[in-house]
């Protein structure tokens, strides 16, 4: 019984990996219809009585503005570039800063995030940590950094309902994406970790303050000529010999 118990997990466990590899794989080139964390988000408002319109417009990446691309990635992971997914140095720091008693701190990266957003659910459990790294390794190992930031930005969460940089540009400031400033990109980007408490275009004292350190960061990373950098880098699988697809 045991064996057969083993066996029957084992082609489960198969299954499962190769049906998550070829979604994976098939999101290299087209767009997600939605998210985990939209669905989430929608059966939270059934849930409560006050069904939210979800809002979602997708662009390609030639379309979503360079200011917003460096201020997401100065504001969430300035490593981007360099890792394969996970980021060793703000793991150990997010754990000994947890350990010593202070407010929980995450270390999550872009790529990480995507996974999250697309294919989970949000909360605390081992369970989902292990499929996050699961579909991080997935999405490194498949997509280009170049795809992973293009997804984020559709997918990020900007506000009750609000779903990606078009939606977030419109419902905060009343234009398209391709047209934010620079200071409005980095108010974006400055409430990412809070997007339904936090406002973009109506931001108190802490947001202002953080928006501002990102215009900082984005100036220090070189701004738009950081974005070649990810133009170059291939996925994770590719030779290194052969240009990048």
């Amino acid at each position: 019984m045991l064996r057969s118990l083993f066996r029957r997990l084992l082609r489960y466990a198969f299954y499962f990996a190769a049906l998550s590899v070829l979604l994976v794989l098939s999101m290299r080139w087209i767009p997600p219809i939605g998210s985990g964390l939209m669905i989430e988000r929608k059966l939270e408002s059934w849930a409560d009585g006050e069904p939210v319109e979800l809002q979602r417009s997708w662009r390609p990446w030639s379309e979503l503005p360079d200011n917003l691309k460096v201020a997401v990635i100065a504001a969430e992971d300035q490593k981007f570039a360099d890792h394969w997914g996970f980021d060793v140095d703000a793991i150990r720091a997010a754990i000994s800063h947890n350990q010593s008693g202070g407010n929980l701190r995450g270390a999550s990266t872009l790529s990480q995030q995507v996974a999250k957003n697309i294919f989970l659910w949000s909360g605390r459990s081992w369970l989902r940590k292990g499929l996050e790294s699961w579909f991080t390794v997935l999405i490194e190992l498949l997509w280009s950094k170049q795809r992973i930031l293009e997804v984020y930005l559709n997918s990020a969460e900007w506000g009750d309902g609000i779903f990606g940089a078009e939606a977030a540009a419109r419902y905060h400031f009343g234009i398209g994406a391709a047209y934010l400033s620079n200071q409005q990109a980095s108010l974006l980007a400055a409430v990412l970790p809070n997007p339904r408490a936090w406002s973009a275009h109506k931001p108190g004292p802490h947001v202002t303050r953080r928006a501002r350190w990102i215009r900082q960061q984005s100036y220090q990373l070189g701004g738009s000529h950081y974005l070649a950098r990810l133009q170059s880098r291939p996925p994770a699988w590719w030779p290194a010999a052969l240009p990048s697809p």
